[in-house]
């Protein structure tokens, strides 16, 4: 079963400056977003975590911001990883909401 397959929400293009931090190490990675979802987003960045590694993921965007658990489910080497967002800080979700709806209602 593809990873497509598994995936319960619809991602959408987008771009967002990501900051991540491996909750065990303590490592920091930084991309951009490619695409998104309420569910999870496609990182690019030329150092990817682990698969199954959690983390704290920053996504900003213009003036907004949201803050989310995740982790790690794919990673593709020296292009990104697919997270999957695992909790969304309450006053953040209203922003990745908001974030998804519009991007589905421009295509």
């Amino acid at each position: 079963m593809s990873v497509r397959d598994r995936r319960y929400c619809i991602r959408y293009p987008f771009a967002a400056d990501v900051e991540l931090l491996d909750m065990e190490s303590g490592a920091k990675a930084e991309g951009v977003t490619s695409d998104i979802s309420m569910g999870g987003a496609f990182i690019c960045t030329s150092k990817p975590l682990p698969s199954n590694t959690r983390i704290r993921v920053t996504m900003t965007r213009k003036d907004q911001k949201v803050e989310a658990l995740g982790v790690v489910r794919i990673v593709k080497l020296r292009i990104g990883m697919g997270i999957e967002f695992i909790d969304v800080d309450a006053p953040y979700h209203e922003v990745l909401r908001r974030w998804v709806e519009q991007v589905s209602k421009s295509r």
